[in-house]
């Protein structure tokens, strides 16, 4: 049971229904954001999906490091596997975590549902195609793609590269989705010492944080991008802002279309959809260490 530690409360109608849907054992990113979003009181998680990342077993993998998240925090949350692996390959489209999202779309409820997806994005585009109903039912919040900036691809873009035909459907499908693109997410820098003076003292999940992280640094294949001392919390934009949708500049304008290059391509018949341009590094990475010190102090 954890403690009571904000003195705060937030409004009924300003709550949100959440769903976190990561590739959580991918990147040393993706835990920060699942931590946050669990501290944050205005967000009711009703659960927490595993997304694949191109990889054997890496669905499982994901599921047992959202495991080892939760047992950390003290906290007991539902777990899902999703898609074992992008559409029309791995997927099946019967997964846990599809069954979820469908049932958790279709629940009447006061409290709007929102999908925090820190991954490809298969496992909503299988609940999409198996119950085109739930599309108007939710709002996805997406860490992926190189948005509405046309022409070179600075890089091979990890999430929607992942399943770029499950990053289509979703971006074509009309339903209400916040984007937070390659330049934006790239931004939320701190550094390993950060993280140490300020995330390492606090509980068992501060120490798993940081550990982690020092890890991946260091024995990761994948970690080659990073600057060596330095990381960017990619994944926690996308809890931001659903708590606070203004602490970032956005535009509601035509989906792009992703390439298999994971090119973003300009097209006249998509529907629109809301892409930021940025988001406040500081209020991200500052909201979640408060959170974390108040909560484990």
């Amino acid at each position: 049971m954890m403690k009571k530690a904000f003195k705060f409360e937030v409004r009924d109608e300003k709550k949100i229904r959440v769903i976190v849907d990561t590739d959580a054992a991918c990147e040393a990113d993706d835990p920060f954001a699942i931590a946050h979003a669990l501290l944050s009181p205005k967000l009711i998680v009703e659960g927490i999906t595993a997304e694949h990342f191109a990889k054997t077993d890496s669905v499982q993998r994901s599921f047992e490091e959202i495991r080892t998240i939760t047992e950390a925090m003290g906290m007991n949350v539902p777990i899902f596997l999703g898609e074992e692996g992008a559409l029309d390959e791995q997927a099946s489209g019967n997964s846990q975590a599809v069954e979820f999202i469908i049932e958790q779309a279709l629940k009447e409820e006061n409290h709007p549902l929102y999908i925090l997806a820190m991954g490809a994005i298969t496992n909503v585009a299988a609940a999409f195609r198996k119950c085109p109903e739930i599309i108007k039912r939710v709002t996805v919040v997406w860490i992926g793609t190189h948005g509405i900036r046309y022409g070179t691809v600075p890089f091979r873009e990890f999430n929607a590269g992942n399943d770029v035909k499950a990053a289509n459907e979703v971006l074509q499908s009309g339903a209400r989705i916040w984007l937070i693109p390659s330049y934006v997410y790239t931004t939320m820098h701190i550094g390993l010492a950060e993280i140490q003076n300020r995330i390492y003292p606090y509980g068992e999940i501060g120490r798993h944080l940081f550990e982690n992280m020092v890890s991946y640094n260091m024995t990761s294949d994948e970690a080659a991008w990073t600057q060596g001392e330095s990381w960017s919390l990619g994944d926690s934009p996308s809890v931001a802002v659903t708590l606070n949708p203004e602490c970032g500049h956005y535009a509601e304008t035509k989906a792009p279309w992703v390439g298999e290059d994971t090119s973003s391509v300009p097209r006249e018949d998509s529907p629109l959809i809301r892409v930021y341009s940025d988001v406040d590094s500081r209020y991200v990475l500052e909201d979640f260490i408060n959170k974390l010190q108040l909560q484990y102090s």
